[in-house]
């Protein structure tokens, strides 16, 4: 079935679907840590986080969650808000994903690209002419390569403290027309 027809709609979240969120996190910690490639988000559910529960509930509570819905059925989310205290800040207005999430067992179906449109989109209605996500860049740097592949530029390197050990980061932006 072409990936069109199968598309229901993107809409806007609110504090009803954190869980629903959350439940994709947790999938794709558990898709990940399958993988060995748990260095991104570790090997525990995310939603036992109650740093990471109250950044989804924060999104959604000013209004940048949005989520891509199939039927009644969440299968990714995207959150946009101010970038974190570790990413250098813009020197342009901006909108910045703070949030990609997809259902791994929808995995090619086009979900992250869409969601990413549909950030585009709202950077360019809200006058941005700068979109920026920053994501993991430790192992082989896959999900760096895939936002490349999506259109954006790498750009500022980051590490953020995480235990005894440092995640590693990278910041990409896309300009946008």
């Amino acid at each position: 079935m072409d990936d069109s027809t199968e598309w229901t709609d993107i809409r806007r979240g609110s504090a009803d679907d954190v869980p629903a969120v959350m439940a994709l996190l947790d999938g794709a910690v558990e898709w990940l840590t399958a993988r060995g490639r748990s260095g991104q988000w570790g090997t525990e559910p995310l939603s036992a986080s109650r740093r990471l529960t109250t950044l989804v509930d924060d999104i959604a509570a000013d209004g940048g969650l949005y989520l891509a819905v199939r039927g009644d059925t969440a299968v990714g989310a995207i959150g946009v808000g101010q970038p974190p205290a570790y990413v250098d800040p813009a020197t342009e207005h901006e909108l910045y994903i703070v949030l990609l999430v997809t259902d791994r067992a929808q995995a090619g179906r086009g979900i992250g690209r869409k969601l990413l449109a549909h950030a585009r989109r709202l950077a360019v209605v809200s006058g941005a002419g700068l979109l920026r996500v920053d994501c993991y860049a430790g192992d082989d740097r896959a999900l760096v390569r895939y936002y490349e592949s999506q259109g954006f530029t790498a750009t500022q390197r980051f590490t953020v403290p995480q235990g005894g050990a440092k995640w590693p980061g990278q910041v990409l932006e896309q300009r946008l027309g």
